[in-house]
């Protein structure tokens, strides 16, 4: 018993270094690749602001958790009602970030792969986007990539079926949106987010998308 009792608290340590050592990680990440909230200076051509957290509300707020799931580690998982996005790490373990998301009318959910992945990506609007706001007709080709750009710094398409389901996880110029029902059905995240996540992922990465908002 004693043997028993010494194992678990060893084990125990263990599991609060890891999560001490990756929680430093995370912030000193952040910290070289956004020293004082300032842009990429030599890798973006427009601004992406670590300061942008501060306008999303702090349950929506990026952190290491605890995450109990049977996906496997480099999983992401969406649950669209509680507007937060799982990147899974393993051992119980996920990084969350707040999320926006699109109405039950425009929301979608199943399971995907990223089959694409963009830097300050084209958006193009549907032509029903087009039908429904005049103001995006002139962009019927296209709005290049730029910090008023909706989908933001990055985009990942979400292919299932090797079929475009026209749903993205993106950036966005807007981080107040984050936390609410906002979009056109795809995941937004702030830019400082949607970056770090970016780095993360790979082509082939799994996606969950769970329940309509």
């Amino acid at each position: 018993m004693r043997f028993l009792a010494e194992q678990e608290r060893s084990m125990t340590v263990r599991r609060r270094l890891r999560r001490q050592f990756l929680s430093s990680m995370l912030t000193a990440g952040a910290a070289c690749l956004f020293p004082g909230g300032r842009a990429l200076a030599a890798a973006e051509p427009f601004p992406v602001f670590k300061s942008d957290i501060h306008a999303v509300p702090y349950r929506f707020r990026r952190r290491e958790v605890d995450f109990d799931t049977e996906e496997p580690a480099g999983t992401i998982i969406v649950d669209s009602r509680k507007r937060h996005l799982y990147f899974v790490l393993g051992e119980g373990r996920a990084i969350r970030y707040g999320v926006g998301v699109g109405d039950k009318e425009a929301a979608w959910s199943g399971t995907a792969i990223i089959k694409r992945k963009a830097k300050w990506p084209t958006w193009t609007p549907t032509p029903e986007q087009r039908a429904k706001h005049k103001i995006y007709a002139k962009y019927a080709k296209g709005m290049p990539g730029s910090s008023k750009n909706p989908l933001g710094a990055r985009a990942m398409y979400l292919f299932q079926n090797d079929q475009d389901t026209l749903y993205r996880i993106h950036g966005t110029p807007d981080p107040s949106s984050i936390g609410k029902v906002v979009s056109s059905g795809c995941i937004r995240m702030i830019n400082v987010d949607i970056v770090e996540l970016y780095e993360r992922t790979t082509i082939g990465t799994r996606v969950v998308v769970l329940n309509s908002p």
